[in-house]
């Protein structure tokens, strides 16, 4: 559910920690030379976790298809898998705001090519404007064009579209339908450049609320979907008719029938609802249209289903329902391209007691349901589930009749039928993907199953991170979804955290010296915001709150599990002994201040705010500010104390306009000495020590040496060695950060919507695939070198599987002929022998189905000529070079 996704972000946004142009900065530290290591990165599977507001297939390529998620990117689906491959994953902090895709358009023209429309809010949450990505790959590489306005990615509405769209004919040709009364753009060079519709009549005029200060519910939506009749043009020319749909109750659809020349309110429309899809079937002549009376995705309490004739310009109300028996309004729009007359919506915004998903094979003269009552409550579903692969999708509910477990989804804004395959059919809720393909068992009155087709999409939100000494590797808390215990990175863990079931989990801890005891904090609509675990987070039992509780806060365990430190919101800081059966307020300490724990003295706790630091040594009762001077003087901040040493704290935050950075105390926080060579830093965390080495290696996501990154150190910060490259950058990972304290070199990383990212050192990666694939078949090698400086360079190679097998695992190889030394590499586990190089596939693109390709870059020094390999060979056997 997507009720507080905006809240990661956002918090950090409010304490001007991602703010935009400042009126003063901090000056950086002197430039440091950084070493880099080449570091595996993986999801810690959860499988999905987020709201899928559009999926789009391919018109004319089989199996190509992609997705888009309001705030964790987009994806491109893998057939021979079954899995989905991230595609922004490049999106650097600077531009966190990109990993909002507010619509994303497939080519079948060139089914190569691919554009993204990306920005995450239209108000002052995102400082920038909002832009278009396009790509020549399949989403492999991205180029951008920014646009003079924002787009919103994670706003109401999201839902509708798709505001992106490609002239079918001429797709040099695009569309795309901008919010806040910023009108329609067109692109006519294949979306290099935008130039406004100067001639399009409506700019919109529906808002959610206009009393929303925040400007969040009170912007207008805008323009929301645009389709081409492509029987109205030929190849190479414009399409002349060009439908258009717009956020305005009394006008919502346009059409132009001059190639955009000039355009006209559809005559004879209905009014007083939204138009949230508009779907052409060009072969019958109807363009199918869902109304809701509200925009979306949550709300929606009545609505409509028309037909529109193209030839006779006549409509036709084909409702399911009627509108007296709704209580949600249409969207998930789509038709069966290989069965014209086949029509599906979905109610999304039914949420109690399911979503409901709507079935027509006569255009929509008659229909059935998903699921009906037999007898109130009991119903008769015409599908099967099966979330085995995602099992925490029951959320271990247990329901009374008519509700079920697992539900069929709500906010199903995106439903759409492979245009290739009559039986395969998708469709997002706010949690996953879910799937079927047997869909046509439906017609004949047997059952089409439904299981989730999620796996490789992951997008929550994490705001806290914890690796204890023992038991599970990983715990989690995440928005919208609470957090999960992983026993094993690489599987879906059975159940979320229950009892309570927290909707956002803010913060979590253990005992330092009696991991068994973890304490979680977080939001929950009724009922108490602090639970307690004895067995390691597998079990849970909850506590109960201090008077005027309204949030999680933070909380801190005593490094023996004795007792506790919360700092909820809505109440002071308080203290307790054993599991929270009842809590005393502390003293000498300001309310929404942070907390931690030493985690050695079980009597020590820390506390920051604004500015100051805290300290306890009687178990939380008085809190007392240290004279500590020079720490950032807002509430960016997050800190740790070191396990194993006491009074040893690490402390990193700040903001653009003031202090930011990375300071380290030895005695408690009495006082602090920032390092010299951090110039921002927002996280920090330890792991296990390197080898030879006696203190804790570091990790941050800061800026260090001019470079916005993840970095590890070890040798308590004197040096920084960068773990993540260009390529793997997640827009923002500023909530939190910790290694592992088994394993040299794990690091597990906080994003704001892609999950949590663990990466392995190529040095040592525990999870090494083990001898080289052999994939057999043939190959063909694009390199090419994309930039060059006079002691280095930076290259792109792209391998295509050009035989009739897929390839579980690959393995490339040339030879250097210049003395070229590799430095680093993305998308690949690259190494050099000598002059011979070896890249291999690293997780996520290890399986590659003929016709299919996989690129991945690399940056290497140079000391002269630099000649491109002549051969490159794959398992053996010698690659075409393209």
């Amino acid at each position: 559910m997507r009720r507080t996704r905006i809240l990661t972000a956002v918090l950090a946004l409010a304490a001007g920690l991602l703010s935009g142009a400042p009126t003063a900065l901090a000056a950086d530290p002197a430039v440091t030379k950084l070493a880099a290591d080449t570091y595996s990165w993986k999801n810690a599977r959860i499988d999905g976790g987020g709201f899928v507001p559009g999926i789009v297939f391919n018109r004319s390529e089989k199996n190509l298809a992609y997705a888009r998620t309001d705030i964790g990117g987009a994806y491109r689906w893998q057939e021979s898998s079954k899995t989905w491959t991230p595609l922004l994953d490049s999106v650097g902090w600077d531009d966190w705001g990109h990993t909002g895709v507010v619509s994303i358009a497939s080519d079948s023209v060139d089914p190569d090519r691919v554009y993204a429309a990306v920005g995450t809010y239209t108000n002052s949450w995102d400082p920038k404007n909002g832009a278009v990505m396009r790509s020549s790959d399949r989403g492999a590489s991205w180029r951008k064009a920014d646009l003079p306005f924002k787009l919103g990615g994670n706003m109401p509405g999201r839902g509708m579209g798709e505001r992106l769209a490609i002239d079918p004919n001429r797709n040099s040709v695009l569309y795309l339908g901008a919010p806040s009364g910023n009108g329609l753009w067109r692109s006519t060079d294949s979306g290099v450049t935008w130039s406004r519709v100067a001639n399009f009549p409506n700019v919109g005029d529906y808002v959610q609320d206009p009393g929303d200060t925040s400007g969040y519910a009170s912007d207008n939506q805008g323009i929301v979907w645009v389709t081409f009749d492509e029987s109205t043009g030929t190849a190479g020319n414009a399409t002349k008719t060009v439908y258009v749909g717009v956020a305005d109750k009394d006008n919502a659809v346009y059409r132009s029938t001059d190639a955009g020349a000039t355009w006209q309110r559809l005559a004879g429309q209905p009014t007083g609802h939204l138009a949230h899809k508009g779907v052409l079937d060009a072969k019958s002549g109807s363009l199918y249209l869902a109304y809701s009376d509200k925009g979306g995705p949550y709300d929606g309490g009545k609505g409509r289903l028309w037909r529109y004739a193209t030839g006779t310009g006549t409509w036709r109300d084909i409702s399911p329902v009627a509108e007296a028996d709704t209580s949600y309004g249409f969207s998930g729009l789509t038709v069966d391209r290989q069965r014209p007359g086949t029509v599906m919506a979905t109610a999304y915004s039914a949420w109690w007691p399911d979503t409901q998903i709507f079935r027509s094979t006569d255009s929509g003269a008659t229909w059935s349901k998903a699921w009906d009552y037999t007898s109130y409550p009991d119903r008769a579903n015409h599908y099967t589930m099966d979330v085995s692969s995602s099992p925490w999708l029951t959320w271990d509910a247990h329901p009374q009749p008519p509700e079920q477990t697992p539900k069929l989804g709500w906010m199903t804004e995106a439903l759409e039928i492979d245009p290739f395959d009559s039986d395969r059919m998708m469709y997002g809720t706010g949690a996953t993907v879910y799937g079927t393909e047997n869909l046509t068992n439906w017609d004949s009155g047997g059952r089409f199953a439904v299981k989730p087709m999620v796996r490789g999409l992951e997008e929550t939100a994490v705001n806290d991170l914890a690796s204890p000494p023992s038991g599970a590797p990983l715990l989690s808390a995440l928005g919208d979804i609470g957090g999960f215990r992983h026993t094993d990175l690489t599987k879906v863990p059975s159940m979320m955290f229950t009892q309570p079931n927290f909707t956002t989990t803010t913060s979590l801890d253990f005992a330092e010296s009696d991991p068994n005891t973890v304490v979680r904090a977080g939001n929950l609509d009724s009922g108490p915001h602090i639970a307690f675990s004895t067995d390691n987070g597998a079990n849970w039992s909850a506590g109960t709150d201090p008077s005027g509780v309204s949030g999680g806060g933070t909380v801190a365990s005593a490094a023996d599990g004795s007792r506790f430190v919360w700092s909820p919101e809505g109440a002071g800081v308080h203290h307790t002994t054993g599991f929270g059966t009842s809590w005393q307020a502390s003293t000498g300490i300001p309310a929404g201040a942070i907390v931690e724990s030493d985690r050695v003295d079980a009597k020590t706790f820390y506390g920051f705010k604004s500015g100051k630091f805290y300290v306890s040594t009687d178990g939380g009762a008085t809190f007392a500010a240290t004279p500590a001077t020079g720490l950032p003087s807002g509430d960016s901040v997050r800190f740790k104390a070191l396990p194993g040493g006491k009074g040893d704290v690490w402390l990193a935050g700040g903001a653009t306009d003031g202090a930011y950075g990375l300071w380290h105390s030895t005695d408690g926080g009495t006082s602090f000495t920032r390092l010299a060579n951090v110039a921002q830093a927002d996280t920090i965390g330890f792991g296990k020590a390197a080898p030879g080495a006696s203190y804790q290696t570091l990790y941050t996501s800061a800026k260090i040496g001019g470079v916005r990154g993840l970095f590890r150190s070890t040798d308590q910060g004197a040096s920084w060695t960068r773990i993540n490259d260009d390529a793997h950058q997640w827009g923002w990972t500023g909530a939190a950060i910790t290694g592992d304290p088994r394993v040299y070199g794990r690091v597990y990383v906080s994003t704001n919507g892609r999950g949590v990212l663990y990466g392995d050192s190529a040095d040592g990666d525990p999870t090494d695939p083990g001898p080289d694939p052999t994939p057999t078949g043939a190959c063909k090698v694009t390199y090419q070198i994309t930039s060059q400086w006079p002691d280095g360079f930076q290259a792109d190679v792209r391998l295509t599987n050009t035989g009739t097998s897929a390839w579980n695992g690959w393995s490339l190889g040339w030879t250097f002929t210049d003395g070229q030394k590799l430095t680093q590499a993305w998308n690949a586990q690259a190494g050099q022998a000598g002059s011979a190089v070896t890249a291999k596939n690293v997780g996520w693109n290890a399986n590659v189905a003929p016709g299919s390709s996989v690129s991945f870059g690399f940056t290497a020094n140079r000391s002269g000529p630099n000649a491109k390999p002549a051969a490159f060979t794959l398992g053996g056997q010698t690659c075409a070079v393209a």
